[in-house]
Formats: C-alpha cells, structure tokens, sequence
C-alpha cells in the first residue's frame, strides 16, 4: 500500500516548496476525500523542466529495445499497484469498478502496444543510395528517419483518470519517441495521479532510465499549466480537455519566442445521420442505440454521439416514440466533478431559454451537487442551420435531434458542421451506397467515420485515427491513440553522406527494419 503524500515528482524524488494546498472531491457523496495535495510552484515547474531537458540528453539515445523495456515495465508497475489505484480512482470520479479496472486494462494494454511497436516498427524509413556516377550532378547518399522532439508536458484528462492521463496515450506515445515526459496533473484525481506517478518511477529505477525522465506536477490553478507550457525545455504538449482551456494553451504555445507543437484534442458532437430506410425498417433499434451510447459514462466520452441528423419520414414517430421512453428511463447519473456538473446544468438551461428547442425527454433526477438528468432535445433543420450557438458540444448525458425535412436538407446540415473527432451514418447498404453526397461532406470535419455503428469506444490499433478538423483537434493530420500517436513527437531528420558505422540501426544497409530503398 502507497502512502499518498500529496508532493509532486521532480527528477526521481517526491518534493514540494509551498504550503497552499488542495484537496479532491467524491462526487458521489459530495464530500472532500482524505487527502491534500501541494500546489506547485512557478520554481518549480522551471525545476521539473530543467531536470526533464537533462534527462532527454541521455534518453534520446536509448535504444528502442531499452525504452520498450521500460513500457512494459511502467505497465507491471500500474497492474502491482491492485485495488488501491482501483478504490482510490473510484472515490475521485464516482466512475464504477468495472469501469476503472477496464480502463486500467487499456492503460497497461496500450503501454504495451507502443512497446511492440518499438521492437517491430511499422513505419519505414527511406533510403536514396548514392549515384555517384550520374550526369550531369552526382547524386548524394540521402536516408531519412525521425528522431524526438524533446521534454513534453502532458495534461492528464478529467474524464479518463488512467487512460488519457499520467500514464495515458500521450504520455506512453512520448516516451516510446523518446521524449521525457511532465504531467500536470488534473485536479479531480490527483490521488490517482500520485499513485500511477509511484508506478512509473518504479519503472524508471528497476529499467535504469534517467530520473527526470518523467515529471508529475499537481495544481489547481492556471498558472501552473500556462507556465508549463511557456517553459523554453518544452518541445510540444499533448493536451485532452476543454475547447476553452484548450484554446488558450495553445495560443501560449504558437506566441512563445519559439512556438512549440500543440496536440489538443477539445471537443465534439459526433454527429449520427440516420437514413430514410433504415429509420422505416427498425426506428426503436436506432433509438436504443443512440441513448445507449449517449449514456456511457453518463455522456462524460469524447465520443459520445451528441447530435443526431434524422429525416421526418417513415418511421420517424416510432423513433421519436422510442427516444422519449428510453430517456425517461434513464437513471439519475453522477458527473466527474461539480464543476462539470455545474456547466452541464448551465448548458441545459441554454436549451431550455432558446426557443428554437424543444425538450423530448428527460431522465431522472437527484438534489447531490454532482448528480444530473439526462436529456433529449429536438429542433428543425432550419433553425439548427442558423443557429450556431447549437452546434457546440454539450459534455454530458444530452443530444440534439435535429429534424430534417428531406434528405438534401440533411446533406445541408452536414455543410454547416464544424470538426469532427467522429461522425456515423446509418442505413442500408444500397442507401449508403447511394449516399456519395453526403459521406463526402461529412468526411471533410471528421477523422473517423462509422457505417451503422455508434461512436463509443476507440480501438487502441494501427488504423484509428482519434483527431480530426478544429475544433476537434488542433492537429488533424495527427491522431492521440494508436501506434501512429507516436510521429507527433518525432520530427524528420535527413542524413546525407554519413558513414555506415555510425549510421542510427534502422537506417544501415540490411538493417532488420522497415526501409523503402530507392
């Protein structure tokens, strides 16, 4: 059992300058849980950087054995942690156990995966061999790999305590480039944060790395997370949260003396098109799976389908129908935090005052702080269309339907969408065979588009792409989970006439790796 000391992690040892601090939340009892947590100082984020440049000296160099090593080996230490990362993840998110032990499972597991990666690496480098001998210029021994970027600093996620936070997909993608790592921890799970903090510093002592390899910060405050980012020893950060924070971070990252990569993923509606067949064929179907998907997590997912693009046609009462019975069935579910409620309950009061919107349904309630009804809400095509205070995310147990009359006028909302991380179309094959229109402009604002498949759930494979069109990621070219998260840390490097000797492994003649040789 670790004692939780409420410090923050700096080269290898638990330390703190101030004395101010602050303390985490259950949601379900609406109580302080039984620790305090150091606010960290601006001394000592410049320490935390420092230390974390120090480190990158030598962790650049290891090889991708040695790192892989130490993946595997944070993953051991996260699984030897036992019920106490469980219990304690429990108490600061109200998520249930099932929930946290799953998550811990996709945690180790993706840790793992980037370290298979590393062995086996998909991702070629390429090779132009010399020709000397050309004319009328010579041609140059030219190859081509990446290398890391440098210190990163990680923000940890409010809605996912292990797998998008201290030892979540930035951070293992960071580690596996070659980058040394600070996490600033989120403050509505800093005791999961220290205890999975403990883990990888076990990891680093038994595999040898270097101690400032990984940082852990914890602060409630603004201050910190800007001063992180305008530390000069950050070379890029990987960011999981609110378009509003999101937003400004990153333009702290573009106006330093020497802007730095910013890999924010903020928000998104997931917008559902249901087609005019399929809704005739099986309208309560359609309608289970929406509020299915919609509740998971009480609506807490990046992924979660807040939107839902539906013909008036055949079908469409049942559907409605279906809807408000599943809705009202809902049972009363708790937020991560307070503060999350409090900005669910004030968005919901937004719907309510627009009277462009109608409520369809709501499920049930609770007095607690952090307790919230689910809810649906209807509006016609043509005032979603001109209303675009309606097409923000709303994070929470809450979608829009959004009424059209006819199917070009479902096409037009797809026009008007911004960014996407996820869009789903639904219909029969030949319906979706025939609707080339409309998956061409949805494909243009979403990084990942699903075929009678509902949003939730993002596979840890070489082919998701988890990003997409601003506002769902600053960078859509990139993705945040997946082996390719990796070549956001990376930058190319070309070396031209270097001698075999002292070629890096992968790019020598014959070298057991993927190479295109030209």
């Amino acid at each position: 059992m670790i004692e939780i000391n409420g410090q923050h992690l700096i080269n290898g040892q638990w330390t703190s300058l101030a004395s101010h601090k602050f303390v985490s939340a259950n949601p379900t009892t609406d109580t302080d849980n039984p620790w305090a947590f150091f606010e960290a100082t601006i001394d000592e984020v410049n320490l935390a950087a420092i230390c974390s440049q120090g480190a990158f000296a030598q962790y650049r160099r290891t090889s991708a054995e040695q790192r892989a090593s130490f993946l595997e080996a944070i993953a051991t230490e996260i699984e030897n942690l036992g019920s106490q990362l469980v219990t304690t993840s429990m108490s600061e998110t109200a998520l249930p156990q099932a929930r946290i032990e799953g998550e811990r499972g996709r945690t180790c597991g993706q840790l793992r995966a980037f370290a298979a990666n590393l062995r086996q690496p998909i991702n070629p480098v390429f090779i132009d061999n010399a020709q000397p001998q050309r004319q009328p210029l010579p041609k140059a021994d030219l190859r081509l790999t990446q290398i890391p970027l440098g210190p990163v600093v990680v923000f940890g996620a409010s809605n996912f305590p292990l797998a998008f936070s201290t030892a979540g997909g930035d951070t293992a993608s960071a580690l596996a480039a070659g980058c040394p790592v600070i996490v600033k921890g989120h403050p509505a799970h800093p005791a999961t944060t220290e205890l999975v903090s403990h883990a990888i510093n076990r990891a680093i002592k038994s595999t040898g790395m270097p101690s400032g390899v990984f940082g852990m910060l914890q602060s409630s405050t603004p201050q910190v997370a800007q001063a992180l980012v305008e530390a000069p020893q950050i070379k890029a950060v990987g960011f999981t949260g609110s378009q509003k924070v999101g937003e400004i971070l990153n333009k702290i990252a573009q106006n330093r003396a020497c802007p730095i990569p910013f890999f924010g993923e903020l928000g998104s509606t997931n917008p559902q098109f249901i087609l005019a067949q399929l809704l005739a064929e099986q309208p309560a179907v359609l309608a289970t799976n929406q509020v299915a998907s919609m509740l998971m997590g009480h609506g807490q997912f990046c992924t979660s389908p807040g939107l839902v693009v539906v013909e008036n046609s055949t079908g469409f009462e049942q559907f409605i129908s279906s809807l408000t019975q599943a809705i009202t069935d809902a049972a009363v579910g708790t937020m991560l935090t307070s503060g999350i409620a409090q900005a669910y309950q004030a968005q919901q009061s937004t719907l309510a005052a627009n009277d462009k919107t109608t409520l369809l349904g709501q499920g049930k309630s609770d007095s607690g702080k952090c307790q919230t009804a689910s809810a649906l809400w209807t509006v016609s095509a043509n005032d979603f269309i001109q209303d675009h205070s309606l097409h923000h995310e709303v994070f929470g147990p809450s979608a829009l339907i959004v009424i059209c009359d006819s199917s070009p006028q479902m096409l037009a909302v797809s026009e008007i969408l911004t960014g996407q991380l996820t869009a789903s179309i639904h219909g029969t094959t030949n319906e979706i065979i025939d609707a080339a229109a409309l998956i061409d402009s949805v494909s243009q604002q979403v990084g990942r588009l699903m075929f009678n498949q509902m949003p939730t759930g993002v596979e840890v494979c070489h082919a998701m792409q988890h990003g997409g069109p601003y506002p769902a990621s600053t960078t859509p070219q990139t993705t945040s989970v997946g082996s390719q998260a990796i070549t956001r840390f990376t930058r190319p490097i070309c070396l031209q006439n270097m001698p075999q000797q002292i070629l890096p492994p992968q790019l020598r003649d014959n070298a057991n790796a993927p190479q295109v040789v030209v």
